[in-house]
């Protein structure tokens, strides 16, 4: 087994689905990047930048089960043919945030299994995000993968 890390910003939109109102679709895509993160005098720095390459993709459903907790299931595309499928382990975590226009949440994800390089995967997801009031999201993922 070899050891597949990677570290992106997503962001998109989730939208209600259903009658009752505790469900959301969310998509979000985020482009190949570099993440470096700096520790000096000045304390921590963090940097996004551009990288070649193309975009990942996920795809989300997420059922509220409580007023702070909900179940999520879904699939991250990296490229053509290269897919994950994931659930949480117990369940993710969303509630106000200091900024009043956002809640701020975060989740454990299985991996679950994959397509094309992903086949016969496991591995963990981090992810944690903000949600504005329009349903507006911005998702960090940090996964670490284990792959055949």
């Amino acid at each position: 087994m070899r050891e597949v890390f990677y570290a992106m910003r997503f962001r998109g939109q989730a939208t209600p689905v259903g009658k009752v109102g505790n469900v959301l679709k969310a998509a979000t895509s985020a482009p190949s990047s570099r993440i470096t993160s700096t520790v000096g005098s000045d304390g921590l720095v963090g940097t996004l930048e551009p990288a070649p390459g193309a975009e990942a993709t996920v795809e989300s459903e997420v059922t509220f089960v409580g007023e702070t907790s909900f179940l999520e299931t879904g699939t991250i595309g990296f490229g053509d043919g290269h897919r994950l499928r994931f659930s949480t382990i117990g369940s993710g975590y969303l509630s106000p945030s200091a900024d009043p226009e956002r809640k701020h949440g975060t989740a454990m994800w299985r991996v679950e299994g994959g397509e094309g390089q992903f086949a016969g995967a496991t591995g963990l997801i981090t992810s944690n995000f903000l949600v504005d009031e329009k349903l507006g999201v911005v998702d960090h993922h940090f996964g670490m993968l284990l792959v055949p």
